[in-house]
């Protein structure tokens, strides 16, 4: 039987395994507008164009110059002559002479000499003449070209996960295709005697095989493609081809199961066998997650997660997701937290960093942080949490003592 000899802090387990594996963005390819949602741009995108392409009106109503206007109010309108109106699709030259008004949609291009447009609403009519019931500033109600996006600026940079707003710029800027890093492909297995796949009904001692749909969904949401697995006996020489199968198919190889120090649990003699640098980091001081191993089969990623769903998703954000990101490009991810106040006293174990699951409930202007069933067997702490709240090893926090709750769905 192995016994964990030290156990590393998650920052020092983190610090060294990224000493070991240096890893570099993976390759780029070009992708179309409608395939681009939420993947990460390989360089920065500078625009051709400006956006708008032209002087254009942001409401219905009547184009002017503001020094006309200067005067207007209510009781005492300016009447301006109407000398033409701007039709949409059009670019025709209009000028507009002092003293008058062209009547203009909303994106019509400005004409030459305005520099305002009045609402319709603040517009009456008599005749040929409008009627300017308020005065304008120069730019009111106009949009100036190049002023969403000058020609030559850096639209987005890389690295940025693109967002729908940013297929929008990137439609306004005929930019149809982007050069995009490619999606990771990391293999999810899982190993167990006692696993049985989803659809199969679980005889006495057997369990449906939870992880491997969790991890898959943590895979896609942090911009990987899944590679699953079928599920592993604890035999070491049938772990040992799997994970070197897995290792020539992917960029990244996870594995939940079999990382404790029970004398069946093969996947530690598995990985080691898989070549240099193998095992990097076994043992974690976090909980859940403490048999954590951080490994790797020459330039791949090998971790073996915890078999207990909630120490593998917990292990998955805090060390798989960290490599995803490396491989994309981007930034390390950051989950958006908000401030709550503890819902009772937590403390965390005077040798490990905790990560406790919590509900959220709005008390007024506040929110408070209620810790769930803290059993890392138990998925559904998971399942209703809105959010993680980490606990330093060591530290007690007093119920109503303000934390930091990380979000879930962030």
């Amino acid at each position: 039987m192995r016994v964990f000899t030290s156990l590393l802090t998650p920052a020092e387990a983190q610090a060294r395994y990224h000493a070991a594996l240096p890893l570099r963005p993976l390759e780029t390819e070009s992708v179309g507008l409608d395939e681009a949602l939420d993947r990460v741009l390989a360089g920065d995108l500078v625009a051709e164009d400006d956006l708008p392409p032209f002087d254009r009106s942001t409401v219905d109503g009547y184009a002017v110059r503001a020094a006309d206007v200067s005067a207007a109010a209510a009781a005492s309108p300016v009447r301006l002559s109407v000398t033409a109106e701007v039709r949409m699709g059009e670019d025709r030259a209009l000028d507009l002479p002092g003293g008058g008004a062209v009547r203009i949609p909303t994106g019509g291009v400005l004409p030459g000499g305005a520099d305002a447009v009045a609402m319709q609403e603040h517009v009456g009519r008599s005749g040929a003449e409008a009627l300017i019931s308020r005065p304008l500033h120069a730019g009111e109600n106009v949009l100036t070209r190049g002023e969403d996006v000058r020609r030559g600026a850096v639209v987005l940079r890389a690295g940025r996960r693109l967002r729908p707003a940013d297929l929008g710029i990137l439609a306004g800027l005929g930019r149809v295709r982007v050069e995009v890093r490619r999606r990771p492909r990391v293999a999810v297995l899982s190993s167990g005697d006692e696993l049985v796949p989803p659809d199969v009904t679980p005889a006495p001692g057997q369990l449906r095989d939870m992880n491997a749909a969790a991890l898959a969904g943590l895979v896609r949401r942090a911009g990987g493609d899944p590679v699953l697995f079928p599920i592993l006996p604890d035999d070491l020489p049938a772990v040992t081809e799997a994970l070197r199968g897995a290792v020539a198919r992917a960029d990244l190889v996870t594995i939940s199961g079999g990382s404790s120090v029970g004398e069946r649990d093969v996947v530690v003699d598995a990985i080691a066998a898989l070549g240099p640098p193998g095992i990097v980091v076994h043992g974690i001081a976090i909980r859940p997650g403490k048999p954590t191993l951080l490994g790797a089969a020459g330039a791949r990623p090998v971790i073996a997660l915890p078999g207990n769903p909630v120490s593998a998703m917990v292990i998955f954000e805090a060390f798989v997701r960290p490599l995803i990101a490396m491989l994309l490009g981007e930034p390390q991810p950051q989950r958006p937290a908000v401030r709550a106040r503890a819902g009772r006293a937590l403390a965390a174990p005077a040798e490990r960093e905790d990560h406790l699951r919590v509900s959220l409930e709005r008390r007024g202007e506040e929110l408070w942080a209620h810790p769930l069933p803290a059993k890392s067997g138990l998925l559904t702490s998971l399942v209703h949490a809105d959010g993680i709240v980490v606990v330093a090893a060591g530290r007690r926090v007093a119920e109503g003592e303000t934390v930091s709750v990380e979000l879930l769905d962030g």
